[in-house]
């Protein structure tokens, strides 16, 4: 009989966290693991998502510290084998409810941001209790995960030889491709005439999305071009006055959340990501996979270790829309090969990061 795998994540959303998890649970359900999916707290306007052949649990629970007492009542009752679980502060709380419970499943605890965000080194400060209080929790826990090396090698600088190890989100799955074949009924978006660069994610300042669209309002000058914007967030009342202020409002779109977004990134020649942060941003592998040539920022962590150096796109100062703006124009005169951008996916595959998953934790 296959391992019951339960994962837990603190709160859904259309992006990040909650989308790489599922995915990842799909890809055990496709090869016959038991899975239970259990969700801390589902805002409101957003519905709980179906994982055909899981169970879903909404906890309705906003706050992750009042999870502990539900997530020892599903560890009791599931009795799972393997538990998958996100981001540090919910990581510490499955790590007690299992030490509570007496389970002895493996845990797969994975980091999404910088540590240096979450702890420090400064003695007896908040965030250096914090991080010896995670070294003893931590030894409960069978494999640290962080989504990209740079992470991982930022979390054993903080922590030490704690077996921090890097394990790639999954991007590219067994229904990747009907995605990005899927047909987009709108003409601004086809009309290949004019060069069209898309980005995604939330809408809020981390993004940078003024750099892009200061970079945007350079390279009109010199030609037609157009900026596609997928995604949702408070900060889009900045943006529109921000389009508004450069004439830029038959130039740039911003089209809030797409269900999916890579059918639109096969309509667009570049993907740009214009972030100052991030943990290993999934939407350029997926961008890749969809055939755009990349121009990223040097965040920490992950474009640059995604684009290899600069191999597969193109990489630039965070806070430079005049050094966004001439890599777009190269990227637009020399894009990224097909066989590099093939190449550039493959350790982001589903077998790839399965095959990962499964010899770490034994299963």
């Amino acid at each position: 009989m296959k391992a019951k795998i339960i994962f837990f994540i603190a709160r859904y959303s259309h992006s990040g966290v909650p989308l790489a998890q599922i995915r990842l649970a799909k890809a055990f359900l496709r090869r016959d693991y038991i899975v239970e999916f259990v969700m801390g707290y589902v805002p409101d306007g957003l519905e709980v998502p179906v994982i055909n052949g899981a169970t879903v649990i909404n906890l309705d629970t906003p706050r992750t510290y009042k999870l502990l007492t539900p997530i020892i009542s599903h560890i009791k009752r599931f009795k799972p084998d393997v538990i998958f679980t996100a981001e540090d502060h919910l990581n510490a709380i499955v790590a007690i409810a299992t030490l509570v419970t007496g389970s002895k499943a493996k845990i797969s605890a994975s980091s999404r941001i910088s540590p240096y965000r979450a702890y420090s080194n400064k003695p007896f400060s908040k965030k250096w209790a914090l991080k010896y209080s995670s070294i003893l929790i931590n030894k409960r826990i069978d494999a640290l995960v962080c989504v990209s090396e740079d992470m991982a090698k930022d979390y054993r600088a903080i922590f030490g030889e704690t077996g921090h190890q890097c394990i790639y989100n999954m991007a590219y799955d067994s229904d990747t491709l009907r995605k990005i074949s899927e047909p987009v009924d709108d003409f601004w978006i086809t009309d290949k005439s004019v060069p069209l660069i898309i980005t995604a994610g939330r809408l809020c300042p981390g993004k940078g999305y003024p750099d892009l669209i200061n970079a945007i309002s350079t390279l009109r000058k010199n030609g037609p071009i157009k900026l596609a914007i997928l995604g949702e967030g408070d900060f889009r009342p900045e943006l529109e006055a921000l389009i508004e202020k450069e004439e830029l409002t038959d130039v740039v779109r911003l089209l809030g959340f797409q269900e999916n977004p890579l059918k639109f990134f096969k309509q667009a020649d570049v993907f740009a990501l214009s972030s100052y942060f991030e943990g290993l941003p999934n939407v350029l592998i997926e961008a890749m996979a969809a055939g755009c040539t990349l121009v990223s920022t040097d965040c920490p962590t992950g474009p640059r270790e995604v684009l290899k150096d600069g191999k597969y796109g193109y990489l630039v100062p965070m806070h430079d829309p005049k050094s966004m703006a001439n890599a777009i124009k190269e990227a637009l005169e020399n894009p990224t090969p097909p066989e590099l951008l093939k190449e550039a996916i493959e350790p982001f595959t589903e077998e790839r990061v399965i095959q990962k998953h499964q010899q770490v934790l034994g299963i």
